[in-house]
């Protein structure tokens, strides 16, 4: 398919890369920023076109960024050698980044002031499900931009796009989405290590929860990493703890009560408390959020090992 849209793509990291992928596989026109030039290089042989600098990517007709933090999105554009540095800039910029209701209203605002439109556009998954087309996302912004951005958001995220309302309405829906996200992981991890340690396999017992109602593409694409502890990195225990820091204060700005939030931060906090405990503290956070399980099995007085059971992710 065609392009009439030049685009520009800022972060090629775990969920970025295989965004950009999809985007040149339907014969898109990207051009990648990322900061370290050297894991987007496989790109360039796909037909993308690499630069060494964000404010390269001016002359594009709409950028899209996907980074860590609120802070990474404003360096990116407005930092040193970011998007909006240069004489030029692009018609818009679509941001897919997790940030926050209020780091997003000052990125719009600047950005307006600049004659630059802005779309909010997080999604929901991760690389193994973007690989599936499973992707999904939430849109916001004004209607107009919203109509020419969704097209192109489609083609990473064919599950979905929806469209939620103008501002930072986007940015709500994720960020209420990921604490689910961690409800669910600590609740998963809860009852499996119970069913566990009264002599179910956590492959049986998983096996059990996906095939009934309570079953979910996230529980399935999960029950590899629990059964086999396998930790590769999906999305860091801190950025979930960031998640669930940014809905409790919107649960505490707008007089919403989340108390099974609250007990969930409080047993992720502990896995930053044991993580101390390892000869690298920092590499051990780095592993995927699921490691949660670990931490909760040794309150449980348990200590894991594989079941080396060759169980799928659903996403096939």
């Amino acid at each position: 398919m065609a392009n009439k849209h030049k685009i520009g793509w800022i972060g090629a990291g775990r969920m970025g890369y295989p965004m950009i992928e999809r985007l040149l596989k339907a014969g898109h026109d990207v051009t990648i920023w990322n900061r370290t030039r050297a894991k987007a290089e496989p790109l360039a042989a796909q037909g993308g076109r690499l630069v060494d600098k964000p404010s390269e990517l001016a002359d594009c007709d709409i950028v899209f960024a996907i980074v860590s933090t609120g802070k990474d999105v404003e360096e990116v554009v407005f930092g040193k050698d970011g998007l909006l540095t240069g004489a030029k800039k692009p018609k818009m910029l679509v941001d897919c980044s997790s940030i926050s209701v209020e780091e997003s209203a000052t990125i719009r605002k600047k950005l307006n002031e600049k004659g630059v439109n802005f779309i909010a556009s997080p999604v929901s998954g991760n690389a193994k499900v973007i690989k599936a087309g499973k992707l999904s996302a939430v849109v916001s912004g004004p209607e107009a931009d919203a109509k020419i951005a969704m097209p192109l958001i489609e083609v990473f995220a064919p599950k979905g796009v929806s469209y939620v309302g103008d501002g930072e309405l986007a940015r709500i829906c994720k960020i209420a989405h990921n604490v689910m996200l961690g409800v669910v992981i600590e609740n998963l991890i809860e009852i499996t290590l119970l069913a566990n340690k009264m002599g179910v396999p956590r492959h049986a017992f998983l096996s059990f929860m996906n095939n009934g109602v309570m079953g979910s593409m996230f529980t399935a694409y999960k029950t590899p990493a629990l059964v086999n502890l396998d930790w590769t990195t999906t999305f860091t225990p801190e950025l979930l703890r960031k998640d669930l820091d940014l809905g409790l204060e919107l649960g505490r700005e707008w007089d919403v009560p989340m108390p099974v939030t609250a007990a969930t931060r409080e047993v992720l906090q502990g896995h930053f408390g044991a993580a101390q405990l390892q000869k690298d503290p920092q590499a051990y956070l780095q592993k995927d959020f699921a490691a949660l399980a670990e931490t909760m099995a040794l309150a449980a007085g348990m200590k894991l090992t594989p079941e080396n059971k060759n169980v799928g992710t659903g996403l096939e």
